[in-house]
């Protein structure tokens, strides 16, 4: 049984999308339980056309609302009662506290995993909020049988935060499929992007950690030193209409794309990639561009150095804006050096970040976790 606040655009339904597809259901029966996605984000599920294979839970979204949140917890201790899951796969903030809590008071005999997608202790809640985001996680974490990151940094900071035991945690890096990917002109062709032109690409949510403006920063700062260069945005998100009106004063530069399913397309017509996040987990941005023989320029923040292979594959920066935007010039100034560092990204990020290593590991986790009785072998013999 998993569980995830919701289906928008990015990491987390991902990964969900990639294990609904994967899994062997010869010997996994997984279902998936979410809420609804808010009017300013993408929904992965309709983008993607998999909204029939899906359980809703009413008020398991996004936002904090106690009444929708009582509702949503009593409701998931019905569905455990009567589906009796071997196992309770929680991701995502809300739904990790409620898929936990109510799997403890459902009083099914279910392995509680919960996935940790990102460096939450950062960037994301003010000081008070920070420390009861911590407090809680500890608690939760004593009613969970695995706790999962996706980079070997969130599980230390995890631990340093004294969130879990070290013996809990597992990590599993993402997994992603890009589709097809199309040949640059045809790629430039469908965007209305210019055959020959430079060309720096954004894809991700408009929101606040992810630094759409840093983007804009270092945007004006290639184009006064690259003339003719473009810039494209696929995304959306609570800053959109803020983004919408920094490109106005060079808008014909700027190509905002919204949500697209073909961000192989995106990633196909880019000379660079680039990622201005000041907080991420191992952001799929970066490993699809990898997929698409791209190279990227990045804050080095999160795991993105467990991505982006250092002078290889991309290139890291602080989160100033004038070394972000001189990393940049670099690869666009020198073709040769980009191609060289795509390629590199290819065979680099196909090897390590597939969508069946995802789904091999997840197996191998669950295995571990119900062994031949279906039920918490594995825990309940290393408590002992």
């Amino acid at each position: 049984m998993e569980i995830i606040a919701r289906m928008n655009v990015g990491g987390p339904a991902t990964q969900v999308s990639g294990l609904l597809e994967g899994l062997d259901t010869k010997e996994f029966d997984h279902r998936l339980y979410t809420g609804y996605v808010d009017g300013h984000e993408g929904d992965h599920l309709r983008l993607h056309d998999v909204e029939a294979r899906v359980h809703r839970v009413p008020g398991l979204g996004r936002s904090v609302r106690p009444g929708d949140d009582y509702r949503a917890l009593f409701r998931l201790i019905g569905i455990m009662r009567s589906f009796r899951p071997h196992i309770v796969h929680t991701r995502t903030t809300k739904a990790g506290a409620l898929g936990r809590l109510a799997a403890h008071l459902a009083g099914v005999d279910s392995a509680r995993v919960h996935v940790f997608h990102g460096h939450l202790l950062h960037g994301y809640f003010s000081p008070v909020k920070r420390e009861l985001y911590v407090r809680s996680e500890r608690l939760l974490a004593s009613m969970s049988d695995r706790l999962v990151t996706v980079g070997s940094r969130v599980r230390d900071e995890l631990l340093q935060a004294r969130i879990g035991r070290p013996s809990q945690y597992v990590v599993i890096p993402p997994g992603v499929r890009l589709g097809p990917v199309p040949d640059r002109q045809a790629a430039r062709a469908t965007l209305g992007l210019p055959p020959d032109a430079p060309v720096v690409a954004y894809v991700g949510r408009l929101t606040q950690v992810k630094r759409p403006d840093r983007f804009l920063a270092v945007a004006r700062l290639v184009a006064g030193n690259i003339p003719g260069c473009h810039f494209v945005v696929c995304g959306g998100g609570d800053l959109e209409r803020r983004v919408a009106q920094g490109v106005e004063p060079v808008r014909d530069s700027f190509h905002l794309l919204g949500w697209r399913k073909d961000v192989e397309t995106v990633y196909a017509a880019a000379d660079v990639v680039l990622l201005t996040s000041d907080n991420e987990g191992t952001p799929l941005t970066l490993v699809e561009a990898g997929m698409a023989g791209t190279p990227v320029v990045s804050t080095r923040v999160g795991s993105v150095a467990e991505i982006v292979r250092e002078g290889h594959t991309g290139l890291l920066s602080t989160t100033d804006p004038g070394e972000l935007a001189a990393h940049t010039i670099r690869l666009l100034s020198d073709p040769d050096l980009a191609r060289r560092m795509g390629e590199s990204a290819r065979d680099w990020t196909r090897d390590e970040f597939g969508v069946e290593r995802l789904v091999s590991d997840t197996e191998n986790l669950y295995r571990s976790l119900c062994g031949t009785s279906g039920r918490r072998l594995a825990v309940k013999e290393s408590s002992r």
